[in-house]
């Protein structure tokens, strides 16, 4: 279909309105004083900021997208992302507001340097700082696939789609590299009362467009496709997918790289605890987009493309004016989540394989403007892939997902079990990713979600092997094991800082 002018002029207005916001953001010089300043705003957010930063983060293109099509080719599997993040925030109400503690005590600005400290271990801090980016590259492709699609369907014969593209990340690069984290916090404000709105807008519109409303549009969903409201009892992903997908996924969740940098921004641990309260708000919006790819199996012709059901929607649905608001929400949902991604990339390799291996005694200025360059080959590395791989992201995304749970042991477990051993904890780490990728590369996963068979031997190991190494490991002490688990020691050291 061809593309709407109208549409893609209001796209492109937003975007640029919203990029323009990001570098004011960064007016102040202090953003980039330090690698905290820079990558975790100085841990000054406070809840309300945090709730936009970690849901800007979290709810990115891929998550509408992907929903929207997930639903218009299997039905109610999309549903999986539901469970999935309401488990995610329950758990992260136990141990993030404790994480937290520690890395604002320590001043930890990664999930790795956390490791380095807790486990007295620069090797498990570089293997997790390598697992995180690899892992982190494919879902800021699938971004630039998010924005790259929108501007397809809007800017058809008007615009090289390529080109936009290109220039739209190098922008959001720049504003990264200018403002830190400030600028995508104060985005995410704009990018999430428009999910809000323009969603809510959409699931309210389109049944009455096509149908009348919803009873209507259920009615005739459970004459013409019933399957689509049913979860396989068996199959590849029947219900035992299901049940462990949400359960990795949501074990997943705050292990990636952007999610813990927005964690780490907030200025109080209760700020999170009521985070993790109020975060699953957004799975109104989920639910309501999950209908959308059932109204569009049912509205669409036979054959549409499922990775452009929700903008195919779109564009048959409405005038200009709401196709741009509707495509600039979803650009918008694009972008900010990359410059908070590249964030968290830029400061796992600046800070524990830089740092941490090639060279240590750097100096603070000096690693802070590494730190903030490699924004730009984080995404520069993003574009290049998505180019080149464009059918490989989704799935690499979803593997992304399996390796990432693998540092779960090494982060949460270690918060909570004094004894837990280095030596236990790498080989567990190492024994998860391999059965990861071997699951994944053989295909026998038995209609499991193969992260789950990658925790499980993950878990194994360490339980298995940890008694071999435990006496070395209670003869060991350092500041973050006294911090967490001797409490007269914790109760000083906050006492000390006036905490």
């Amino acid at each position: 279909m061809q593309g709407n002018l109208t549409a893609l002029s209001i796209t492109i207005f937003i975007i640029l309105s919203v990029v323009l916001i990001g570098f004011l953001s960064g007016r102040d010089k202090k953003v980039r004083s330090s690698v905290e300043e820079w990558s975790v705003g100085g841990r000054r957010f406070g809840g309300l900021l945090v709730w936009f930063l970690v849901g800007a983060d979290l709810y990115t293109a891929y998550t509408f997208l992907g929903l929207t099509s997930t639903a218009y080719t299997g039905g109610s599997l999309a549903f999986f992302a539901i469970p999935y993040t309401v488990l995610a925030f329950f758990i992260s109400y136990f141990f993030l507001p404790k994480l937290w503690k520690v890395a604002n005590y320590h001043k930890l600005t990664t999930l790795a340097d956390y490791a380095r400290e807790r486990f007295d271990s620069k090797l498990l801090s570089i293997l997790i700082a390598i697992v995180g980016v690899l892992m982190l590259i494919p879902y800021i492709c699938l971004q630039l696939s998010g924005i790259q699609d929108t501007l397809q369907v809007a800017g058809t014969g008007f615009i090289n789609v390529k080109v936009v593209v290109i220039t739209s990340f190098l922008l959001v690069a720049l504003y990264t590299f200018f403002s830190g984290i400030k600028g995508p916090t104060y985005t995410a404000i704009i990018k999430d009362v428009l999910v809000w709105a323009i969603m809510l807008f959409m699931v309210v519109s389109l049944p009455m467009i096509h149908f009348g409303g919803w009873t209507p549009m259920m009615d005739r969903l459970v004459k013409d496709a019933p399957q689509l409201l049913t979860i396989p009892t068996d199959g590849p992903k029947g219900i035992p997918w299901f049940i462990t997908a949400s359960l990795v996924s949501a074990l997943a969740l705050f292990m990636w790289a952007h999610a813990a940098t927005g964690v780490f921004t907030a200025k109080s641990a209760d700020s999170l605890r009521k985070n993790a309260m109020f975060l699953p708000l957004y799975n109104i919006v989920l639910i309501l987009v999950i209908f959308l790819g059932f109204i569009a199996f049912l509205v669409l012709p036979k054959g549409t493309d499922p990775r452009f059901a929700l903008l195919t929607l779109i564009q048959s649905s409405y005038g200009g004016v709401a196709q741009g608001l509707a495509y600039s929400t979803i650009a918008l949902a694009s972008l900010i989540p990359c410059s908070i991604m590249a964030i968290g990339a830029s400061n796992l390799f600046a800070n524990n394989i830089y740092r941490d291996w090639i060279n240590p005694k750097v100096k603070p200025s000096r690693l802070t403007m590494i730190t903030r360059g490699m924004v730009f080959v984080v995404i520069g590395l993003a574009l290049l892939f998505g180019l080149v791989f464009p059918s490989a992201l989704v799935s690499l995304q979803l593997l992304g997902v399996s390796g990432m749970v693998q540092i779960f042991p090494a982060i949460v477990i270690s918060l909570f079990w004094k004894n837990q051993t280095r030596e236990a904890t790498i080989i567990g780490l190492l024994v998860g990713l391999a059965t990861t990728f071997t699951v994944y590369g053989t295909g026998n996963s038995y209609g499991i979600y193969e992260g789950f068979w990658g925790l499980a031997a993950n878990f194994l190991a360490v339980v298995v092997l940890n008694p071999l190494f435990v006496k070395k490991a209670k003869s060991n002490a350092n500041p973050v094991k006294e911090f967490l688990f001797n409490k007269n020691q914790k109760e000083a050291s906050l006492a000390k800082k006036g905490a």
